[in-house]
């Protein structure tokens, strides 16, 4: 394994980490504050390894079909996992991302993943456009702004106006649904060619 796609399995390593260090708290009462200050530097970390397998891989030249597959897949399972997580709060009854958004986002992305399964069996492996990129982009800023809301909960800070920043972050997330399915629908019309021979 070269150090780009290193990088890349650095984003499934952390994902099962981050729904631990963020649900210990809420199955036991108790290290609320210091799990997330624990998380979100790794988190920030493991979302910077995709500019750097990308930067590597290209530095070196080491793009590979392989690296075009498994760089969307550790962005899906790191993604879908900060969304499990910011489907409870600490705080009891509080979510920031609605169940329907989140079943959404799971199917644009599981269809995504078929996809590119697809073209891959007619040996076209299919490299990350604008639109995908840019869908990551607002999963990043949508995630790390729910994740400083749940910081706020958690050392016990939270402003008068929390309400309406968390309805803020709800919006976020359906921006976020928004961008990606009009991503997908530009695969589906950027590769069609290739799905209609299958």
């Amino acid at each position: 394994m070269n150090l780009s796609n290193k990088f890349t399995f650095t984003r499934i390593l952390f994902a099962p980490v981050l729904y631990l260090l963020y649900y210990i708290p809420i199955w036991t009462g108790r290290f609320a504050f210091i799990s997330l200050i624990i998380a979100l530097p790794l988190l920030v970390f493991a979302e910077f390894t995709d500019y750097l397998d990308g930067h590597y891989a290209r530095k070196h030249n080491v793009v590979s079909d392989f690296g075009k597959l498994f760089d969307p897949f550790a962005d899906v399972i790191l993604h879908l996992t900060s969304f499990v997580c910011l489907m409870q709060s600490y705080k009891e009854g509080l979510s920031y991302i609605p169940s329907f958004v989140f079943l959404l986002i799971m199917l644009r992305e599981f269809g995504q993943n078929f996809l590119r399964m697809v073209a891959a069996k007619s040996g076209t492996a299919i490299a990350a456009r604008k639109g995908g990129k840019f869908k990551t982009v607002m999963y990043i800023v949508t995630e790390f702004y729910a994740m400083t809301l749940e910081l706020l909960v958690r050392i016990d800070c939270m402003p008068s106006c929390f309400e309406s920043l968390r309805i803020g972050g709800v919006v976020l997330f359906v921006i976020c649904v928004i961008c990606s399915y009009a991503s997908f629908i530009d695969y589906l019309i950027h590769f069609g060619s290739i799905f209609k021979k299958q």
